[in-house]
C-alpha cells in the first residue's frame, strides 16, 4: 500500500454528486502534481463503476487539483508484493503484463466502459498515463495552460494505458508516432487543432465552462448518450454490417426508455423536453 503517512484516500480522490446529478471526481495530490498512486487509481475505477450504475448520476467530471491534471503513475507509491518462494527472483515473465492489465489499462477501460458521459476538466499538465486518462474521456475542456505529453519515450518506456490504441484514432498514425517517438509537449491550442481536446478556454472562464458543459450533459437523455457513446466507441472497429447491427440494437434499446418517449412527446406538444435519465 502507499505510505502510512499519506492523507486518507477519501482526501486523495475527492468525490461529490451535485443536485443536477453531476459526479465530480478530483485527483487531489497537488504536491506531486497529481501523479496517481495505485490506491488512487483503484479508487477512481471504483467510483466510475459506482457512478455508472447510479440512476441519480447523469454525467461525470474528472479533474485535478492545483495546476496539474495528472502527471502519470506515481512511481514512488508502491504496494507490498505478494509472497514468493525464498529463491525466486524479484520479477518473472508475466509480472509486468499483469501489472499493466490490472492498473493503467483497467483505469482507461473504466472510463471507456462507463455508461455515463465522462467530461475531462483538463486543468493543467497531463502526462503519460494522465494523458491517456484524459484522451479516454468523452469530452475534454482544456485550460489555456494545459499540456499533453507522451512522456514515455523520455524515460525509455513503451506507452501504457491504451495510448497506442487511443492516440492514432484521434490524430492518425503518422501524428501519433511523432508524438510518441519524440515525447514533445503539446500545448492546449495545438491539442485542440489536432482534435485531442474539444475546447480551450482562458483561466477566468475554465471553471464556468466545465460546469456549463457538465450541466448540459446532466440535462440530456442519459441512456441515449450512453448508447451513442457505445456506438461511437465501437465504430472504428466495426465493418458496415456490424455497425448497422449495433445501430439497430441501440435504437431498439433506447426506444424502451422514458426519455426517448418524452423527447418524441415534447416535440409533438411543441415544448421543451424534461429528461429524467432513464
Amino acid at each position: 500500500m502507499t505510505s502510512p503517512t499519506a492523507a486518507p484516500l477519501e482526501d486523495q480522490v475527492l468525490h461529490r454528486i451535485d443536485d443536477r446529478g453531476v459526479a465530480w471526481i478530483t485527483l487531489n495530490r497537488p504536491e506531486v502534481k497529481n501523479a496517481i498512486s495505485p490506491d488512487q487509481r483503484d479508487r477512481v475505477i471504483e467510483l466510475l463503476g459506482e457512478d455508472s450504475g447510479l440512476l441519480g448520476v447523469r454525467a461525470i467530471v474528472i479533474g485535478g487539483s492545483g495546476d496539474s491534471f495528472c502527471t502519470g503513475a506515481d512511481l514512488r507509491a508502491t504496494r507490498t508484493a505478494p509472497p514468493r518462494p525464498a529463491d525466486a527472483p524479484d520479477r518473472v515473465s508475466g509480472d509486468v503484463a499483469r501489472l499493466i492489465r490490472a492498473g493503467a489499462q483497467r483505469l482507461v477501460a473504466a472510463v471507456l466502459d462507463c455508461e455515463k458521459p465522462v467530461l475531462c476538466a483538463l486543468n493543467g499538465t497531463a502526462a503519460g498515463m494522465g494523458a491517456h486518462l484524459a484522451l479516454a474521456c468523452d469530452l475534454v475542456v482544456a485550460h489555456e495552460s494545459a499540456r499533453l505529453i507522451e512522456v514515455f519515450v523520455r524515460r525509455g518506456l513503451v506507452p501504457d494505458g491504451g495510448g497506442a490504441y487511443l492516440l492514432p484514432r484521434l490524430v492518425g498514425m503518422q501524428k501519433a508516432k511523432e508524438l510518441m517517438f519524440f515525447g514533445d509537449d503539446v500545448g492546449a491550442v495545438e491539442a485542440a487543432r489536432l482534435g485531442l481536446v474539444n475546447v480551450v478556454v482562458p483561466a477566468d472562464d475554465f471553471a464556468t465552462t466545465v460546469d456549463e458543459w457538465a450541466g448540459r450533459l446532466a440535462a440530456a437523455p442519459t441512456r441515449a448518450l450512453s448508447l451513442t457513446k457505445w456506438l461511437v466507441n465501437r465504430s472504428l472497429e466495426s465493418d458496415r454490417a456490424g455497425a448497422f447491427h449495433d445501430e439497430a440494437y441501440a435504437q431498439d434499446m433506447n426506444m424502451s426508455t422514458y426519455d426517448a418517449n418524452e423527447g418524441v412527446q415534447s416535440f409533438v406538444e411543441r415544448r421543451a423536453p424534461e429528461y429524467r435519465g432513464w
